[in-house]
């Protein structure tokens, strides 16, 4: 797999068992792109470790007068220059490759993870962690296999190497073969403490960088409030508390790396010394002398990678685990795809579980006194329940039976909180559609007039509506305008079941009473499903169900509900108990000293709604 060949067609299927799982899994994807690296790797280290043996000829020939020999020295020089020059180019090429190759495995892998579980990902996993499993930790992890290309190729030099010492001067090279495995094997005792200092100060940075962010979002409320130096001291601690972790670890990977020039440095004199005693007694002469100690000294280059593997490992380890726990999930009741891709149904949207009905081509609203019950009677809708239980059935069809691209196709679901993505508003309507809705007809529909008129005049050079720029999570925006765009991003996918979960909770009175008749109107004989609490939506529904512990407990429109169901005139006009006890009759307040006294709240509720309807 080469980099121009990004994306992969089929990512495969990852070991989300254990972080080293993961890992391994990765490992066995790559083994073309390793065993380039560890041929590549050989030519570049074998290159650099036969130097020595070529100084040891150049000077012996020097102490012997043998031109021809010095000369055979400085072609075999030349080439081992080449072999090095060669091996290094094509090993860093190679092992930057596998870089970036695992990390765009691995994100392609977790992307898929995302879409497959949707917006049941969040509520199981914090924002935060997703972003910097697939950011962050993905890096990290893509280190592992590229330090991991070179430290393959640096240990099998190091046999080689020992074993020619050993068959080229016995005496010396028994030293070097004992000495080269306990300094590669020395820090081991060292790296659990490492690890543990390095998994802390991670920590110590996620909860710097969580409150940072919490501090940014909120800044203009902490202000409002008086609280954003309480935040500022309490980012600043969190921050020292980092740096402290962080020359901590520091100091421990210090430790390490100073053995790792330490120990050679002792083995080195060690030879010199053992060296010179035999070159007295005549056991060896010059040349193998300064062969032997060449070899030692270009040695500490490829044991350096057995530090960097180590410290790869202590970084990668954790977030391999931590993009196993993710890729782990799964959906709470998975898609079987056991019907034909190319069928697409078509019909009633029925719950079982609640008996919820929404009739096809019909504009249902649905009433629930439990905001994070109607949460997930939506997802439920949409085929995405946070728990087991029977599939919802659309024209007679469980969707738990059609392929998940099927199943999100033929029923859209925009919950109470969407995101807005950074771009041009021409991307952010840029979605999958039937084609029979236009951005236009959308936009209107929506009431977004004042909404492109603000994202104008706030893009500089955008003359066209659909250029202008929507900042991140658009919060240049109110969160009345980021909610009609995103409803108008619904529209025009024009999908043939579409679930909406408050779409106006963030607009004024006049605005939601055109858009719940330009919704209406866009998709008459389209199959609609609201939740709301707003008279002004229930009274354009074609059929209104209310939903109480559970199960549907009413059916009907607004209008005879809110006088004959006491439990939907409840949620729909806040009454309190006392208001909709009929043996007390409509209570009356005292008099206030700016106003008159108040009627029945739900008089008051069917007026305006009547004045909204006149001037709408």
């Amino acid at each position: 797999m080469q980099i121009k060949d990004l994306p992969y067609p089929d990512p495969g299927v990852p070991d989300a068992r254990s972080g080293p799982r993961f890992l391994w899994w990765l490992f066995r994807n790559q083994l073309d792109g390793q065993f380039k690296a560890l041929a590549w790797g050989l030519l570049h280290f074998l290159s650099v470790s036969a130097l020595p043996f070529c100084v040891g000829v150049a000077v012996q020939a020097v102490v012997d007068r043998s031109g021809e020999r010095l000369a055979l020295a400085g072609g075999l020089l030349v080439l081992c220059c080449a072999g090095n020059a060669i091996g290094e180019t094509f090993l860093h090429r190679t092992a930057v490759t596998n870089w970036i190759t695992a990390a765009a495995r691995v994100q392609q892998v977790l992307a898929r993870k995302a879409a497959q579980l949707g917006s049941a990902l969040t509520r199981r996993v914090a924002a935060g962690e997703v972003v910097s499993v697939s950011t962050g930790d993905v890096e990290k992890i893509g280190w592992f296999v590229e330090a991991w290309s070179r430290f393959t190729a640096a240990a099998v030099t190091i046999v080689v190497v020992c074993v020619a010492l050993v068959v080229y001067q016995p005496a010396l090279g028994a030293i070097v073969a004992v000495g080269l495995p306990v300094l590669a094997l020395a820090v081991l005792p060292l790296l659990p403490r490492a690890t543990r200092r390095a998994d802390f100060q991670r920590e110590k940075a996620g909860r710097a960088t969580e409150l940072a962010s919490d501090t940014v979002a909120g800044l203009r409320v902490l202000r409002g409030i008086g609280g954003e130096e309480l935040f500022l001291d309490r980012y600043r601690r969190a921050s020292q508390e980092v740096r402290h972790a962080a020359v901590r670890s520091a100091r421990m990977w210090s430790l390490i790396s100073a053995i790792q020039v330490l120990l050679p440095g002792l083995l080195l004199i060690a030879v010199v010394w053992y060296g010179v005693h035999l070159a007295r007694q005549g056991r060896v002469n010059v040349g193998e002398l300064v062969t032997v100690y060449s070899s030692i000294m270009i040695l500490t280059y490829p044991l350096r990678h057995f530090e960097e593997i180590a410290m790869a490992y202590s970084f990668s380890r954790p977030s391999a685990r931590r993009a196993a726990r993710v890729l782990a999930l799964e959906r709470a009741t998975d898609t079987g795809g056991s019907r034909d891709g190319s069928e697409m149904p078509s019909g009633d949207l029925y719950d079982p579980a609640t008996g919820l009905l929404a009739p096809t081509g019909r504009f249902t609203a649905v009433v629930c006194g439990d905001p994070d019950a109607a949460g997930r009677l939506a997802d439920r809708l949409g085929g995405h329940p946070s728990e087991e239980g029977t599939s919802v059935l659309l024209g007679g069809v469980p969707l738990d039976e059609l392929p998940l691209d099927n199943a999100r196709t033929a029923v859209l679901v925009q919950d109470k909180d969407p995101v807005l993505l950074s771009g041009t508003l021409r991307e952010l309507l840029d979605v999958p559609r039937s084609g029979d809705v236009g951005a236009v007809e959308a936009l209107a529909a929506a009431q977004c007039a004042d909404v492109l008129a603000a994202l104008v005049q706030g893009s500089l050079g955008a003359g066209d509506p659909m250029d202008a720029r929507i900042t991140e999570r658009g919060r240049s925006l109110s969160g009345g305008q980021r909610q009609r765009l995103a409803l108008a991003r619904s529209l025009i996918t024009d999908p043939e079941v579409l679930v909406l979960d408050e779409p106006t909770s963030a607009v004024d009175s006049h605005t939601e009473a055109r858009i719940a008749q330009g919704v209406r109107d866009l998709r008459a004989g389209r199959t609609t499903v609201v939740f709301t609490s707003s008279p002004l939506l229930l009274d354009r529904a074609d059929r209104v169900v209310l939903v109480h512990e559970g199960e549907v407990a009413a059916v009907g429109v607004h209008r005879e509900l809110v006088h004959a169901e006491p439990r939907y005139r409840a949620v729909v006009t806040r009454e309190t108990e006392e208001e909709a006890d009929p043996t007390t009759g409509p209570r009356e307040s005292s008099t206030r000293e700016d106003g008159p006294r108040e009627g029945s709240r739900l008089n008051d509720v069917l007026k305006e709604l009547e004045e909204i309807e006149e001037s709408a």
